[in-house]
C-alpha cells in the first residue's frame, strides 16, 4: 500500500487551518446544514451545486455557488463532500485537479455496509486520492472542528475562542455531542475531527498531527479500531508522555464490537490488548462520553494529585455515608484527620446535628446558619492545611436557602468556594445532585463552571474523574523516578 508521504502533518495544517472551503452538494433537504454552519467562517466559502432548484437557497445564504470545483477562482483549502456516493470518485477526481489540500466525505454507504458497491466505492476514491496524495478525511463522518476560525459542522457549535482539548473520534455524533457538552462544563476545544471510515488518515495521523500542535495540551480520542496497531501504540507512549491521552475504545463488547462493523465498517480488536497496550503508555481509560467530559474536566481545573486521600464535606448524614462509599468504591481512600485538625475544628465546629469526622457532615442548617460562610472557610482550611488530606471534595444542596436566590447576583458562599478554589494545592471539585430539581441543579452547576470552579453532578462522577486523575499523576511520577 503506498503511503502518502512524510508531509501528511503538513497537509493536515491546511485542512485544520483552512483559508478557504468549498461545500459540494449541500441541499434544502437537510436545511443547508453545512453551509449554515460555516456562516461565522473567517475565510471564503463557495458552494458547488448542478441542482438548479437548490441554486435560490444557496444564493439567499449569500453563496456564491459554481456549477464545478475547477470553476472556483482561486485555491481550495478544504472541501465537505455532501453528494450521493456514486459521485464520490467524480469529487475526488475534481479536487486533485484543483489541488484541494483535503476533503471530508459526509457521504456514507461505503464499505460500513459490507455491500459489493459500497467497498468498490470506498477502494475507488481511496486508490484514486493515494496515488495523487490528497488527503481523504472519512468517508462517512463530519469531518473537522476549528472554533478559532469558526469553521464548524453544527449550527450549535461554539466559535470565536478556541482552547486546549483536541479531539479525535470515528464517531459524527460524539464529535457533535462532545463540542457542544464541553463549553457548559469549562471544556473549550482546540480542533476536534471526525474520521468515519478512515479510508485514508486514521486515528494515528490525527494523533501524530495534534502531538506538535501548540493550541493542544489535552488529547481525547473515541476509537473503535485501527489500522496499524504498532504504529499507533508507540505514537501513543510518544505523546502521552508530553500531553495528557484520554482513550474511549468502542466495541469493547461482542455486540458493541458487531455494532462498530456496521458504524465505520471497523474490524473487532482485543479489548484486553488495548487495554494492556492503553496502560503501558500512560493513556487515560474512559469507557463513555460523560467519562471523558469529566475527566478532561478534571485534568483542566483540578490541581496536580500527591495522593489518593480524601476529604469529604457532606450536607447531611445520610449524604455523608454515601459519598464515602462511592468514592471508596472507586480506589480513593477517605481517611481520619490528624488530632491538630479535630482540636482546630472543636472550637468551632457546634452545628447542630453535624459531625466533623471525614466526611463531615455539616447537616441541612449549615448553610442557613449565622457563621456559615466563615465556619465554611475554615473546614476547607482544616482540610488544606491536613497532612492526611490530598483531595478535597464538597457536596452542595440544591434545597438550602443561598441557593433559592437570584443566581446571577454576588454570593459570599460562592465568593468562598471561588477563593479556595484559588488558593489551594490540592485537587478541589465539587458535586450539585439534582435533588428534588434538575432545572436548579444544571443553574447552580452553570453558575459554578463559569466561574472556573470544577463542578460535577453526582457523587460516581466525581469519584471516577478524581480517581483517574490520581492514577495520571500516580503514573508519570513512577515514570518520573524510573
Amino acid at each position: 500500500m503506498r503511503k502518502l508521504g512524510e508531509s501528511v502533518t503538513n497537509k493536515l495544517d491546511r485542512v485544520f487551518n483552512p483559508r478557504s472551503v468549498a461545500v459540494v452538494g449541500d441541499k434544502q433537504a437537510l436545511g443547508y446544514m453545512w453551509l449554515k454552519s460555516l456562516s461565522h467562517f473567517q475565510g471564503k466559502v463557495y458552494s458547488v451545486q448542478i441542482d438548479p432548484n437548490e441554486l435560490p437557497g444557496i444564493a439567499q445564504l449569500g453563496v456564491k455557488n459554481y456549477l464545478s470545483l475547477n470553476d472556483i477562482p482561486g485555491p481550495v483549502d478544504y472541501v465537505i463532500a455532501a453528494v450521493p456516493r456514486a459521485a464520490a470518485p467524480i469529487i475526488v477526481k475534481d479536487c486533485i485537479q484543483k489541488n484541494v489540500g483535503g476533503v471530508c466525505f459526509f457521504t456514507s454507504g461505503f464499505a460500513e455496509t459490507s455491500t459489493e458497491e459500497g467497498i468498490r466505492l470506498q477502494k475507488a476514491i481511496t486508490d484514486l486520492a493515494r496515488e495523487a496524495g490528497l488527503l481523504v478525511v472519512g468517508p462517512n463522518c463530519v469531518g473537522v472542528y476549528n472554533p478559532r476560525i469558526g469553521l464548524l459542522h453544527n449550527t450549535l457549535q461554539s466559535y470565536g475562542d478556541g482552547g486546549p482539548v483536541g479531539f479525535i473520534t470515528q464517531s459524527g455524533t460524539h464529535a457533535t455531542l462532545f463540542s457542544l457538552a464541553g463549553p457548559r462544563n469549562g471544556i473549550r476545544l482546540s480542533k476536534s475531527v471526525s474520521y468515519g471510515n478512515a479510508a485514508i488518515l486514521d486515528s494515528t495521523d490525527y494523533l501524530e498531527y495534534l502531538k506538535t500542535d501548540e493550541e493542544t495540551g489535552i488529547i481525547g480520542m473515541y476509537i473503535e479500531a485501527v489500522k496499524d496497531g504498532r504504529r499507533f501504540f508507540n505514537l501513543l507512549r510518544e505523546v502521552a508522555e508530553k500531553k495528557p491521552v484520554l482513550i474511549w475504545r468502542g466495541g469493547e463488547s461482542e455486540d458493541g464490537a458487531r455494532a462498530t462493523a456496521s458504524h465505520t465498517g471497523a474490524l473487532a480488536q482485543s479489548s484486553i490488548i488495548w487495554q494492556a497496550l492503553t496502560r503501558q503508555c500512560g493513556a487515560i481509560k474512559v469507557d463513555n462520553l460523560d467519562e471523558m467530559i469529566d475527566t478532561v474536566k478534571a485534568l483542566l481545573h483540578l490541581k496536580p494529585a500527591r495522593g489518593n486521600k480524601v476529604g469529604l464535606i457532606a450536607m447531611s448524614g445520610g449524604q455523608s455515608v454515601s459519598i464515602a462509599d462511592t468514592f471508596a468504591r472507586e480506589g480513593l481512600k477517605v481517611p481520619q484527620l490528624t488530632r491538630k485538625s479535630y482540636q482546630r475544628l472543636s472550637t468551632f465546629f457546634n452545628i447542630i446535628g453535624g459531625s466533623y469526622r471525614n466526611p463531615f457532615d455539616v447537616s441541612s442548617s449549615f448553610l442557613m446558619s449565622e457563621n456559615a460562610i466563615s465556619n465554611l472557610a475554615n473546614m476547607l482550611d482544616v482540610m488544606e492545611q491536613d497532612t492526611n488530606i490530598d483531595c478535597i471534595v464538597l457536596e452542595l444542596f440544591t434545597i438550602v436557602s443561598p441557593f433559592s436566590r437570584d443566581l446571577s447576583k454576588p454570593d459570599p458562599l460562592v465568593d468562598t468556594i471561588l477563593e479556595f478554589k484559588n488558593t489551594t494545592k490540592k485537587p478541589f471539585l465539587t458535586i450539585v445532585n439534582a435533588v428534588h430539581t434538575e432545572t436548579l441543579a444544571i443553574e447552580i452547576r452553570d453558575m459554578l463552571t463559569g466561574k472556573g470552579i470544577p463542578c460535577f453532578p453526582s457523587f460516581e462522577r466525581g469519584a471516577r474523574a478524581l480517581k483517574r486523575l490520581v492514577d495520571f499523576y500516580r503514573f508519570r511520577r513512577e515514570q518520573h523516578l524510573n
